[in-house]
């Protein structure tokens, strides 16, 4: 509620205000433009399941002009990928599945990583999360 959301500004304004200037930022267009930002927020909003998050940014998607069936289609991409981890297999001994780094690595994106290949604290011997696939 409003009411809500002037109580965390009066109490702690300065986090408050670094939040709103951040969501501005990251919603404003650039190389995505606002629409599909707005549109991939609803459908994260959906797989966290946060009602106004759900609220603000489908009102956010409207406003930068997406239809309705472009908010549903969303949404069903966000229940695809929640739905994915009921069957992918939970084994850690199972060999890792490619990361984001690994499919632009193979179309020719050229990415800088932000430290060692592999960190043996972070990554136990059978982490699916190795070193390479961090950016």
């Amino acid at each position: 509620s409003s009411d809500l959301a002037e109580q965390r500004t009066r109490l702690a304004p300065g986090p408050a205000d670094a939040f709103r200037a951040f969501s501005q930022a990251v919603f404003a267009d650039g190389a995505l433009p606002a629409k599909i930002k707005q549109l991939i927020a609803v459908a994260v909003a959906h797989v966290t399941q946060c009602p106004y998050c759900i609220r603000g940014h489908t009102d956010g998607a409207l406003k930068h002009g997406a239809t309705a069936e472009e908010i549903m289609e969303a949404i069903w991409v966000a229940a695809e990928m929640r739905a994915g981890g009921a069957y992918l297999p939970l084994d850690p001994a199972a060999p890792a599945v490619p990361g984001v780094a690994v499919v632009l690595r193979g179309r020719g994106v050229r990415l800088r990583h932000p430290g060692p290949r592999r960190d043996a604290r972070r990554d136990g011997p059978h982490s699916r999360h190795r070193g390479d696939d961090w950016f």
